[in-house]
């Protein structure tokens, strides 16, 4: 099959965020023509359904744009408007939130890295796969992500779509019984953690390298989460990075969405060039602002301070996934009940801005309300979107390596290539369906 002229890959399903979409691999002549993530899933329209409403209602509403990290888009979505309204969450609301955002990053990574790509590292068709063959790797798995789905309920009331969040902070704080169950289930949580770690130094890694421009927050003390100056990694393969930082206000004069001719999706650009969003730019430009016993762990897990092969995401993952746990633990040891749930946000007229790490990548909100606190537009530019056009890059060289191989390989391989970026159609596990047509 590898000798034809011509040969089209098409993949029948991906999406942005829990969707459906399509990848296209044009080959001629042993040349990879083109390649197309095309997302076809109808628009769901959220920044127009946004317009006209109140300005307490997208804390709820944003977080129904993903099921998998919903807490992301209602942070986000919390201070960006709290900034329009010129109210700053600070102390133990603001230590509470933290914890909250510390739940979804282990839940989601934890469902990542051993539901959703585990097989694929261990040459196994799915998880239930896994399950038959490692039952102890995927309880494991199980339990991480119970702890963090167990952070969301007692802070958020639910795990998924979260109702206890609002503007100003919460509805109802948690009393200390609740706490004291969530230390004890970090505290396993924790030796899990450092297992998963451990687990992934060992794995076998295809080579793949990308030098994309990287973007992620960057905080003066600590590991980019729910908050940080947007910077820009240029992306040459230096140990010295040159790095730009900018205002959270100012995101969109350098990040610019396009529209796709083959997508219902739009693709961004900073500052005409695309990047990658996620894990490997958080580690690139903030790793030195972990703990060195974290370092030291992900340095043995082949993970240095220039990784840019995104097959060793599932890695930076899994120290993402130890140090949320870590700092969970801290924000429960440190936390003092405050006075109320919630500080007044009153409506003015203004624009407001936020940007937060969701799971995958860095995540913008924009806000203009007008002066009774009715919504005049919104802006939201979620992290699979900014990685889409880089993916597809990835997805030039890696195919262009590797077309040598038989289709099911190159199936395999592509799938599993497409995993390492974490879309949120990555909850369909296993998703592409791929033939090769010879003309």
């Amino acid at each position: 099959m590898t000798h034809r002229s011509t040969r089209l890959l098409s993949v029948g399903s991906l999406a942005r965020v829990e969707g459906e979409g399509a990848m296209h691999v044009q080959v001629r002549d042993g040349e990879v023509e083109s390649v197309r993530l095309s997302i076809y899933e109808p628009p769901r329209f959220f920044e127009a359904l946004l317009r006209g409403r109140r300005y307490d209602e997208p804390v709820d509403i944003t977080a129904r744009i993903c099921g998998i990290c919903p807490v992301a888009y209602q942070m986000t979505a919390c201070q960006a408007i709290e900034d329009a309204c010129g109210v700053t969450v600070d102390g133990q609301l603001a230590a509470l939130r933290r914890l909250l955002y510390c739940g979804e990053w282990i839940e989601s990574h934890s469902l990542h890295i051993y539901l959703l790509h585990a097989p694929d590292f261990l040459g196994l068709p799915d998880a239930l796969a896994l399950a038959r063959t490692d039952r102890e790797l995927v309880e494991r798995g199980l339990r991480l992500k119970q702890a963090g789905n167990q952070i969301m309920e007692v802070l958020g009331g639910r795990a998924v779509h979260p109702v206890n969040v609002r503007l100003g902070g919460f509805h109802r704080l948690p009393d200390r019984s609740e706490l004291d169950r969530l230390a004890a289930l970090l505290r396993t949580a924790r030796r899990d953690a450092e297992e998963t770690v451990a687990w992934t130094a060992e794995l076998d890694y295809p080579d793949l390298h990308v030098q994309h421009a990287l973007l992620a927050l960057r905080p003066p003390d600590s590991y980019p989460l729910d908050s940080g100056t947007p910077t820009l990694h240029s992306g040459y393969p230096s140990a010295v990075a040159p790095l730009t930082a900018f205002l959270v206000a100012e995101f969109e004069r350098h990040v610019v969405e396009a529209q796709a001719p083959h997508s219902t999706a739009l693709q961004a650009t900073v500052d005409g060039r695309h990047y990658l969003t996620g894990p490997l730019a958080r580690w690139r430009i903030a790793a030195e602002l972990l703990p060195a016993e974290l370092r030291q762990m992900a340095a043995l897990a082949g993970v240095g301070g220039t990784c840019d092969n995104p097959f060793r995401s599932i890695a930076v993952r899994a120290i993402e996934v130890l140090w949320a746990v870590r700092e969970a633990q801290r924000l429960l040891e440190e936390y003092e009940s405050p006075p109320r749930p919630a500080v007044p946000v009153p409506p003015r007229a203004g624009i407001g801005h936020a940007a937060t790490e969701a799971p995958r990548g860095l995540l913008y909100h924009r806000y203009e309300l007008g002066s009774d606190g009715t919504i005049v537009s919104a802006d939201i530019v979620p992290p699979t979107s900014q990685n889409q056009a880089a993916i597809e890059a990835d997805l030039r060289d890696f195919v262009q390596q590797r077309l040598h191989l038989e289709d099911t390989e190159l199936t395999r391989q592509c799938e599993q290539a497409i995993r390492n970026y974490d879309p949120c159609i990555s909850c369909a596990t296993h998703f592409l369906d791929l033939t090769v047509e010879g003309r």
